[in-house]
Order: structure tokens, then C-alpha cells, then sequence
């Protein structure tokens, strides 16, 4: 078999599925892409077992099969080739040599099937979203997601759909991001499923905030997101995600307003002398003006005074001040309102007249 590619044509579809596998692989096989070539179709597909990335390519071959090459190996060669440059992949025994110009390189070659497939997304739940409106559910609430909880279910996003409805949630326990948009997805049973972390950061990588259409397939143990020339596939995690809407308070009786820029650069400013273990910052709230302070183990303090709308009682609370500014970083909106009730009790922050995005934080004993 002989394949014949424009440089650029098979670069970007070798670093979407490259993204997936890993360095250190349980076997060979997974260090490998499939090669599946149709016509003038290339298909390559990546894998770990978990996330599985398919992306396709225009080519010119002689005869249609399937093969395997090492992933990453050949998309550092096709980077390391000049633009606009030809490349031919000739297919011998049990290795393939690539051409291009001058420059001449032989790959070890794996037989096509010894590559996994992950199983097929049979009866799924099938909708459309926009990339635009699913990046954005990504975008607001995938920081807030566990890294290696023993609590598995929170080591990635629930995904919830409605028939007028989808709702991204992810929580670390200390910390909870909401997001909802309102979309008609014509589903007539509601479901909810938990996207592995490392699934939610491959597929944020593809998304643009485009109006292009995507298509979700969500079945009991897999969703598939159908991209135009990018497939991806994860399982989803088996358990049960906490009951989000018991962690949003309910009942907050005191509210401060302000500039989202204005608290969020002086947060960043005193986070500089924060203890990088705990982060923790200490609120002192008085009428119309907040007082943030953090100190460190080298008895180094820093402080800010921050003026806001805010007319109830005065009392001092502590959080995390990297949850803080991860909150506002994503907020869209000029100003921000924080809702709280008292130092025990978690406060809720979001854009001030915009409801599809809140965040929780729990508050920290300084």
C-alpha cells in the first residue's frame, strides 16, 4: 500500500488523536494510531482505553487497508518536515518507510488488529448543541472538577439533559461550578451521566466558539461527540453524582456587588503572599467595603480594601482565594454579587443578572 499526503493534511488530525495516548502505555498497541485508509479517505484513530479520538484526512493511495503506526513518532516527523511538503507512506512487511523530499524514515509496524476498539454507542440518547454552547458549558465549570478523589465520581462533569435544557456540574467537594443554557434537544427522557476528566479536557481542546453543529450520542456507558472531521469517544464514569441542587444556597439574606475586575486583580495582587498549601484569605465585611488579607508561614501578610454595594451587618469569613479567583475569571458579566448568610455557611457568587452560571464556595476555618 502507498499513501501519498500534503504535509498540513495529516498533521492536524495526527494531533488530535496523538492528544490521547498515553506516553506510558499497558501495551504496545496503544502507542499506535489505526490507519484505516478508504479511496482517497484516511481514517486514524487513538486510544487509551478510556477516550477514544478518530480524525480523518485527505490522501491519495493506491489500494484501501488498515495499519498501524506509532502516534506520536510519526506526528513529530510530519512537524519537523517544512510546510507545503509531500509525504509518502509505502507500506513494506512489517514496517513503513515515509518520504518526503530528502529526508527518508522507517517506522516498526503493528497489525491493525491487535488495535481495541472501544465498543460501539448502541440505543443511544441523540441531540444537537452548538460547539459555541457546549464549549461554554465546558468553559464555566470544568475548573471546579476533583483531580484523583477517592470519591471517583467527582474526578470529572456531570452532564445532565432535559428536553429544553442542558446543565454542566462539577464539584471537588470545596467548590461547585453550575452551568445551564437553554437548548431545545428534543429528548423525551431526561438523563445524567459523569464525563471523565481527561475526556472533558481532550474534547474542550476541539471545541471553537463556532455555530457549527455537534451531535451527542449518549448511551449507558459512553458518550460520542460528532464533530465535522473529529469523532470522540469516552466511557462515562459508573456512579452517582451528589445532589448539586442541595449544595446551591437556598437562602443567602446578605448581598455585595461589585466590579468582577476590580475584586479580581486584588485578589491576584495579595495571592502573591498566600500560603501556597492552604490559600487561604480572610473577608472582613463592613458597609460598602470588603477588607481581603492573606499571610505565609514567613510571617509575610498582604491586604486590600475593596469598595462594594453592600448595607447589611459586618462579620469575617475565610476561603480559598485560588477558588475565588477561578470563580471569577470565568464570570462573563462587569459586576459580580456575592451571596452569603454567615462565617459557618458556604456563599454563592455569579454575574450580576445572569443566572446560568453560579458558584459555590465552602468556607475555610483560618
Amino acid at each position: 500500500m502507498k499513501i501519498t499526503a500534503l504535509r498540513e493534511n495529516l498533521l492536524k488530525p495526527l494531533q488530535v488523536v496523538s492528544s490521547v495516548v498515553e506516553r506510558r502505555q499497558q501495551s504496545p498497541i496503544l502507542a499506535n494510531t489505526l490507519v484505516s485508509v478508504v479511496g482517497n479517505q484516511m481514517t486514524l484513530t487513538g486510544t487509551d482505553l478510556e477516550v477514544e479520538m478518530v480524525a480523518k484526512a485527505e490522501v491519495q493511495s493506491d489500494e484501501d487497508g488498515d495499519i498501524t503506526l506509532p502516534a506520536r513518532k510519526l506526528m513529530d516527523l510530519c512537524k519537523s518536515l517544512p510546510e507545503g511538503a509531500n509525504i509518502t507512506i509505502q507500506i513494506e512487511e512489517e514496517r513503513a518507510v515515509i518520504r518526503s523530499g530528502r529526508s527518508r524514515f522507517t517506522l516498526a509496524l503493528l497489525p491493525a488488529a491487535e488495535f481495541p476498539n472501544i465498543e460501539p454507542v448502541d440505543e443511544a440518547l441523540s441531540f444537537k448543541l452548538t460547539q459555541a454552547q457546549l464549549k461554554q458549558l465546558f468553559d464555566q465549570t470544568q475548573f471546579a472538577m476533583a483531580q484523583q478523589d477517592v470519591r471517583y465520581y467527582l474526578n470529572g462533569l456531570m452532564f445532565e439533559v432535559t428536553a429544553n435544557a442542558v446543565t454542566c456540574v462539577a464539584t471537588d467537594g470545596h467548590r461547585l461550578a453550575f452551568c445551564r443554557i437553554a437548548a431545545d434537544t428534543g429528548v423525551s427522557e431526561d438523563r445524567q451521566v459523569i464525563i471523565p476528566r481527561k475526556g472533558i479536557i481532550e474534547l474542550s481542546r476541539l471545541l471553537e466558539s463556532s455555530d457549527d453543529p455537534v451531535e451527542i450520542q449518549i448511551s449507558n456507558n459512553h458518550i460520542r461527540v460528532v464533530l465535522s472531521h473529529v469523532t470522540f469517544t469516552s466511557k462515562l464514569i459508573d456512579g452517582k453524582f451528589p445532589d448539586y441542587q442541595q449544595v446551591i444556597p437556598a437562602d443567602p439574606d446578605k448581598e455585595l456587588v461589585c466590579s468582577r475586575d476590580a475584586l479580581l486583580q486584588a485578589f491576584n495582587r495579595i495571592s502573591v503572599l498566600s500560603n501556597e498549601k492552604f490559600r487561604g484569605m480572610r473577608i472582613q465585611l463592613e458597609p460598602n467595603l470588603i477588607r481581603a488579607s492573606v499571610n505565609n508561614p514567613e510571617q509575610e501578610e498582604a491586604e486590600e480594601e475593596i469598595e462594594v454595594n453592600y448595607d447589611s451587618e459586618g462579620f469575617e469569613i475565610g476561603f480559598n482565594i485560588g477558588y475565588f479567583m477561578d470563580a471569577l475569571s470565568v464570570i462573563k458579566t462587569e459586576e459580580v454579587s456575592v451571596h452569603l448568610k454567615d462565617s459557618n455557611h458556604s456563599c454563592l457568587v455569579k454575574g450580576v443578572n445572569d443566572d446560568a452560571s453560579k458558584y459555590v464556595i465552602m468556607p475555610m476555618r483560618l
